[in-house]
């Protein structure tokens, strides 16, 4: 079910949070920070543990699944940060749904346990304040980043795009067992390669996924 609680600060102002299920990271912005990523329901004293008396700006979900949108409605409740995510995932995460599209590999092995798993977390209900639809800068946030539509795993699964620095893709890409392109789970599998070039064009020097314990590098990335 993945490490509780792991915590790395990186030179780029980027804090990688390890939950229960997921990667969330902490983003230093200009008077406060931005989290991408919200972890499964049941995570936001430990992400907001993190957070401390900073300023949260933002809650940007890369795409609609519960393990990464999970706490955003307790976190944006105990902090008034606004949630954003891309309009085509919006109405999944209104409805706390986590569609895995078509499954492939040991995924089905996930797949099969999803309707127990959802049962046990109960992800709530979580209404975007934010639809986003790509090329937004979040210049507003204290952020400087931009989004840019990356689907495939999810209709509407977006990066963010950090500076010259680095990227945040969600689960486009994964870092466990070594870097790779998603294998497992897909609403539509051919828009992977394209989302992935996206992503190299900007080549970014640290690219932060959704799962994983480290993030890649410039090379990992170019490799894919």
């Amino acid at each position: 079910m993945g490490e509780v609680a792991g915590v790395h600060r990186m030179k780029n102002r980027v804090q990688i949070l390890r939950t229960r299920l997921s990667n969330c990271y902490v983003v230093e912005a200009e008077s406060g920070v931005v989290l991408i990523d919200a972890g499964a329901p049941g995570d936001a004293d430990n992400i907001l543990s993190v957070i401390g008396d900073r300023r949260l700006n933002l809650i940007l979900i890369t795409h609609a699944h519960f393990d990464h949108y999970g706490s955003a409605a307790e976190i944006r409740r105990r902090t008034g940060a606004p949630i954003a995510i891309h309009e085509a995932d919006a109405e999944n995460m209104h409805r706390a749904k986590t569609h895995l599209g078509i499954v492939k590999g040991r995924g089905k092995i996930a797949a099969a346990f999803l309707p127990l798993v959802e049962r046990f977390y109960d992800p709530e209900p979580t209404e975007a304040d934010v639809h986003l639809h790509g090329g937004e800068d979040l210049g507003s946030y204290g952020l400087d980043a931009s989004v840019v539509h990356t689907p495939g795993h999810t209709i509407g699964s977006c990066s963010l795009i950090y500076g010259e620095n680095a990227a945040f893709v969600g689960d486009l890409l994964s870092n466990t067992g070594g870097a790779h392109l998603q294998r497992y789970f897909a609403m539509d599998w051919p828009a992977l390669i394209p989302s992935l070039e996206k992503v190299k064009q900007y080549r970014p020097a640290r690219i932060y996924a959704g799962h994983g314990k480290r993030a890649m590098n410039r090379e990992e990335l170019e490799g894919l």
